[in-house]
């Protein structure tokens, strides 16, 4: 019965995580609830994950990596891609990746991305390059870095403590380094020299500006408050037309002088122009019963529409949703985003998706990229929020750049801690979350917000099911059926149907879930076969990290999927031949590494 009943949950699981009823911490969340409910587990194993070594291990590294962030330590190394980055593509995503990749070994590889996003983009201007040709690579070269070592990634510190759970020890820093390192040159070089060959121009050639990649002429419009208008003399925020209409209004000219956001207290005159940002349907209704006239391209003849936007103290730019943004599943309107960031959103790209019309009722998605115009001082409070990430070069003021040589140390610190197992790797990074405040790298209301706490409630939530299943016996009766089906099979296949299983797991699920629900079974079937389990975890831990197939299923393939305007298919063709070379050699080097 409680074999049954464990499974049930896993399987109500699987399907809550695929059909994204909840986001996924949420969901795991439900499943150590449940569990204590059945009594499946004790209350204090439900929330056993919480206080678990690699929950608190991987909270700290957040925290590290956002004390390299705020000092700019990284941002150091945008000029290497410059000097050494040539013109041919290959040359640009080989330097790249030898630059990013080691850096991703150590930080939290969705900050990495967070950080050389706008740095590549700008570094695309400058080669005059596509970034679709990139930016995918980016996300790639950061997944590959991070299987190098221990703390390269949430899934590895979790794995190690599912390890430690079993009775096989937590593992060391640079243990997964030479299968690591050797899957990190295979990878790079199919992504230098064969991935930008696949990759569409797509979004934002050198030559493509703003007002092409968006078709802003399409939606962006002049209206002339007529001398009849009933809006003469009403303020923006009484006529309440961008309330009752799909309309922003982005910018007021009267008599050539430009008026920029905020305009909710400007009072209206006749021969006063607007641009806008509204629908067809709604721009007719407003002429008929406010009194507008539609001036059809008067300024924009003159000038491109990104210059109108961009003139004086006024500009345009995009900035992207993250992971940990209070933003996700609310709307535009829901957060008055106007009203808080003194910003208004002209588009939202999803994907190779571009959405125009009635924004303020579109729920956000983590990944959506918003073009935004607004005040350049706005610009720079963008910059400054942990929800959003501006895709432009960071303004140094806005840096402890002082700051950084502090911040590097700590974490080397840290590091050399735990590779000469002078203390673990928990203890080690909690100091080193200690020195960044006592130093002033991060102040300390910015800890909290420098985690990313979907991840940690996710952890939380999952480790409860690890235990369920080796306490009900479900584990075994698992892999009993395997090696029922495939007992017979050699080392190397059931190595491959470990890594395949994990990898389509890791797919549709998460990294952190596939570790969690694949590890124990693998461990049991290595058991029973008589073969090494580290081979098998190790097996479990690669593949869950092997996630190219789409753009939903690791974060950085999120990030980067609507900057480089990609559509889903375009993960399927640079990732599927990627992961089948990982499919193939990862097993043989296991083998050959750490033996079978």
């Amino acid at each position: 019965m409680e074999i049954f009943l464990t499974l049930t949950v896993l399987i109500l699981a699987l399907i809550g995580f695929i059909a994204e009823w909840f986001p996924a911490d949420f969901t795991a969340l439900v499943v150590a609830v449940a569990l204590m409910f059945l009594g499946l587990v004790t209350p204090e194993q439900g929330i056993s994950g919480f206080s678990n070594p690699a929950t608190i291990t991987v909270m700290a590294m957040f925290i590290l990596s956002a004390g390299i962030t705020r000092t700019g330590v990284v941002q150091t190394v945008r000029d290497w891609l410059l000097e050494w980055g040539g013109k041919s593509l290959t040359q640009q995503i080989f330097v790249m990746g030898i630059i990013v990749g080691p850096i991703s070994a150590f930080i939290n590889n969705t900050a990495v991305v967070a950080i050389f996003l706008p740095i590549v983009e700008d570094w695309c201007k400058k080669q005059e390059i596509s970034v679709s040709k990139v930016l995918m690579p980016l996300s790639f070269i950061s997944i590959l870095g991070g299987m190098m070592t221990l703390i390269g990634t949430s899934t590895n510190i979790l794995a190690s403590g599912v390890s430690k759970q079993l009775g096989y020890g937590e593992f060391g820093l640079f243990q997964f380094a030479p299968l690591g390192l050797i899957l990190f040159l295979i990878g790079l070089t199919y992504l230098a020299f064969a991935a930008h060959k696949i990759l569409p121009n797509g979004k934002k050639n050198a030559t493509e500006t703003v007002e092409k990649s968006y078709g802003l002429k399409d939606y962006l419009s002049e209206l002339v408050v007529a001398p009849r208008s009933s809006l003469i003399g009403q303020t923006l925020k009484q006529s309440e037309i961008q309330r009752k209409f799909d309309l922003d209004v982005l910018e007021l000219i009267r008599s050539k002088i430009r008026f920029a956001q905020p305009l909710a207290d400007k009072e209206f005159k006749a021969g006063d122009i607007l641009v806008v940002r509204c629908n067809r349907e709604d721009l007719l209704k407003i002429k008929e019963e406010r009194g507008l006239e539609i001036l059809p391209e008067v300024q924009f003849k003159d000038e491109p529409i990104e210059e109108t936007l961009r003139t004086g103290e006024e500009k345009i730019g995009e900035v992207l949703i993250l992971s940990n943004s209070r933003l996700i599943g609310t709307t535009l309107k829901d957060i008055r985003f106007r009203q808080r960031y003194n910003v208004t959103v002209i588009a939202i790209r999803r994907g190779a998706e571009l959405l125009k019309g009635r924004l303020g009722k579109i729920p956000l998605r983590f990944g959506d990229l918003l073009l935004v115009q607004g005040p350049k001082q706005s610009f720079i409070g963008l910059q400054t929020t942990r929800e959003l990430l501006v895709l432009e070069q960071r303004n140094a003021e806005n840096l402890r750049q002082k700051k950084a040589p502090i911040a590097l140390a700590i974490v080397l610190a840290v590091i050399l801690l735990a590779a000469f197992n002078i203390v673990p790797i928990l203890v080690s990074a909690l100091a080193g979350v200690v020195l960044m405040v006592l130093t002033g790298c991060l102040k300390p209301g910015e800890i909290y917000g420098a985690v990313r706490w979907d991840v940690i409630f996710l952890l939380a939530g999952l480790i409860p099911l690890g235990i369920a299943m080796d306490k009900s016996g479900a584990t075994q009766w698992l892999a009993a059926g395997l090696l029922a089906a495939g007992g017979n099979l050699s080392g190397y296949w059931i190595l491959t149907f470990f890594f395949i299983v994990t990898t389509l797991l890791t797919a549709i699920l998460s990294n952190n879930a596939s570790v969690v629900l694949m590890i124990p079974i693998a461990v049991e079937v290595a058991k029973s076969l008589e073969l090494n389990p580290l081979a098998f975890m190790f097996a479990v831990t690669f593949a869950a990290s092997n996630s190219f197939l789409t753009p939903i299923g690791y974060q950085t393939n999120t990030m980067v999927y609507s900057p480089g305007g990609y559509k889903f298919m375009d993960f399927v063709k640079v990732g599927v031949p990627l992961t089948l070379l990982m499919t193939i050699i990862t097993p043989l080097l296991i083998m050959w590494i750490y033996g079978l």
